[in-house]
C-alpha cells in the first residue's frame, strides 16, 4: 500500500490543489453506482440501460464543465452520434457511453465455471469490438478531435469487473484499449480525466501534448486498478474486525449478566439485621 502510494502521488500530485477545491463535488460523483443490486435491476432493460449511461455522463458532466464547454448527442459530419463531446478552446474530446453490458451480465448470471469461461471470453469479444467502434467512429483529427476518445462505463463495479477484477486478461482488455487510443473510464475516473484535461490544457499547444496527456490517463488507469484491489483487501478486513468487534460485546454483554446474577443471589443470602 506504502508502495502504491508513493507511486500515484508523483502522477496525482499536480492535480492536489484544484481538487481539494471541488471536494463536495467529488463526493457527490463517488455516490454514482454505488448501490450494486439497484443498478443491477435497472441494466437488465437495454433502452434503461443506455438512458442510465448517458443521463449519467450528462449529469457529471454539467457538474464538472460550464455548458459552453461540452455537447450532447453530438453528430459528426461523418454521420455518427457521439454520446458526448468535451470542447476545448480548439478542440474536443469524444466520449462514449454505450458499454455493451449485455454479455457482462450474462457472465455475471453464470452457474457453472466452464460458463462463466465462456461467456467472459465473448464479453471480451464484445468490449474489443466496441473499442474497435469507437476508435474509427469518434476519433476524427479532420474535425478537431484529440487523438484519443474516453469509452465511459456508467458504473464502478462493472469497471471493476471488467478492468481490474480478472489478474489474467484485464492487461488485455486494457492494453488493447490504449493501443486503439481508447481510455475506459468509471465515473470517479472520468471525474478526474476532465479535470487532467483541462489543466493539462489550459496554455498548451494541444498538438504536442496530446500524447502526454493520453500516457497520464493511462497511468491513472492502471494505478486506479490497483488501489482498487487494495481497497477491496481493507474492506474485507474491516468486515472482519467489524464481526469480532460484535462477537466480543455480546460476551461482554453476557458476562455482565452473569456478574450481576451473582451478586443479586449474595444479597439475597445474607440474613437480615437484626433489630436494635
Amino acid at each position: 500500500m506504502t508502495d502504491f502510494l508513493k507511486h500515484s502521488g508523483t502522477t496525482l500530485g499536480q492535480l492536489k490543489e484544484q481538487l481539494g477545491k471541488l471536494k463536495g463535488d467529488s463526493e457527490q460523483m463517488l455516490r454514482i453506482g454505488q448501490d450494486v443490486r439497484k443498478l443491477q435491476d435497472i441494466l437488465r432493460a437495454p433502452k434503461l440501460r443506455g438512458q442510465l449511461g448517458e443521463q449519467s455522463l450528462g449529469g457529471l458532466l454539467g457538474n464538472i464543465l460550464p455548458a459552453e464547454h461540452f455537447a450532447l448527442q453530438h453528430t459528426f459530419k461523418n454521420g455518427k452520434t457521439v454520446d458526448a463531446l468535451v470542447r476545448l478552446p480548439q478542440y474536443s474530446v469524444s466520449v462514449d457511453s454505450k458499454f455493451p453490458l449485455s454479455a457482462f451480465e450474462k457472465t455475471a448470471a453464470a452457474d457453472s465455471d466452464e460458463e462463466k469461461t465462456r461467456l467472459r471470453r465473448q464479453f471480451q469479444s464484445d468490449v474489443r469490438k466496441h473499442i474497435d467502434k469507437i476508435a474509427d467512429s469518434y476519433i476524427l483529427p479532420a474535425e478537431k478531435t484529440l487523438d484519443f476518445a474516453l469509452m465511459y462505463i456508467p458504473a464502478e463495479n462493472v469497471y471493476y469487473e471488467t478492468i481490474v477484477k480478472y489478474e489474467d486478461d484485464k492487461t488485455d482488455i486494457l492494453e488493447y484499449a490504449l493501443g486503439r487510443k481508447v481510455i475506459p473510464v468509471s465515473p470517479n475516473l472520468l471525474y478526474a480525466y476532465l479535470m487532467t484535461i483541462v489543466m493539462g490544457l489550459h496554455g498548451m499547444q494541444i498538438e504536442k501534448q496530446a500524447a502526454q496527456i493520453r500516457a497520464t490517463l493511462g497511468r491513472l488507469a492502471i494505478d486506479f486498478s490497483s488501489f482498487t484491489s487494495t481497497w477491496e483487501i481493507l474492506g474485507r478486513h474491516l468486515r472482519n474486525a467489524q464481526s469480532q468487534y460484535d462477537d466480543g460485546g455480546s460476551k461482554i454483554n453476557k458476562f455482565a449478566l452473569q456478574l450481576e446474577q451473582i451478586q443479586q443471589a449474595r444479597e439475597s443470602e445474607q440474613p437480615p439485621e437484626s433489630a436494635g
